[in-house]
């Protein structure tokens, strides 16, 4: 279990949740022999919800892995929206690819190999939605350049904002992830006080915040 919630709770919303089938259980059972971490199980019903009532025509993810989210957030928008996605793991990006044309999505999903950073600022487009699933400790570093991509009306879905509790009880740091804690702290922190930005943060997996610019603000 994920620490964020009562174990009870977890269980009984993942038991509303229906299991995946076809390529998304296939890439699940991959991940799970494979020991790849991939979002979960209601962190991807969130992207579905938030992909229908959104309905993105332009995505980009920061964080591939072996290509999980991208197949689920395209499927999500019924094939119809665009991703970009950065991985800076040469061997997750020939994964990637491999699976992605595997299941016939290579005309959708555009896989980028290198520092996430540094893919940023080279990018010029813009994005109706973008999911940070990239280092955990840089989320403060990607955020000014997610802001510069991001549509006027676009939203931003960063994954593990509360890191299996840490972020929220300093009773259950570990001593070798404070730099992680401090900097996402520091982005939660500087995101909810913005007077340009509106921030949810979720105890829904291993946390979850939802960033939107605001429609109006002093």
């Amino acid at each position: 279990m994920s620490g964020i919630t009562y174990d009870y709770m977890e269980q009984y919303i993942r038991s509303l949740i229906e299991e995946s089938s076809g390529e998304l259980k296939q890439l699940e059972d991959y991940a799970i022999e494979n020991s790849v971490p991939i979002v979960h199980k209601e962190v991807r019903k969130f992207l579905e919800i938030m992909i229908n009532i959104k309905k993105p025509e332009t995505i980009l993810e920061l964080g591939t892995a072996i290509g999980y989210s991208s197949i689920l957030m395209c499927k999500a928008s019924g094939d119809k929206c665009k991703i970009d996605t950065i991985e800076r793991d040469l061997n997750m990006v020939n994964i990637s690819k491999a699976n992605i044309k595997l299941y016939g999505y290579d005309d959708r999903i555009n896989v980028l190999n290198g520092e996430c950073i540094e893919v940023l600022k080279n990018l010029h487009g813009k994005y109706d939605l973008i999911f940070m699933d990239a280092g955990k400790a840089h989320y403060n570093d990607f955020l000014p350049e997610c802001l510069r991509l991001l549509q006027e009306d676009g939203v931003i879905i960063a994954d593990n904002v509360l890191f299996r509790g840490m972020i929220a009880s300093k009773e259950l740091v570990i001593r070798r992830k404070i730099t992680i804690v401090k900097r996402m702290r520091k982005f939660l922190d500087q995101v909810s006080k913005s007077k340009e930005l509106m921030l949810s943060v979720i105890p829904m997996g291993d946390g979850i915040a939802v960033i939107t610019r605001r429609r109006s603000y002093e």
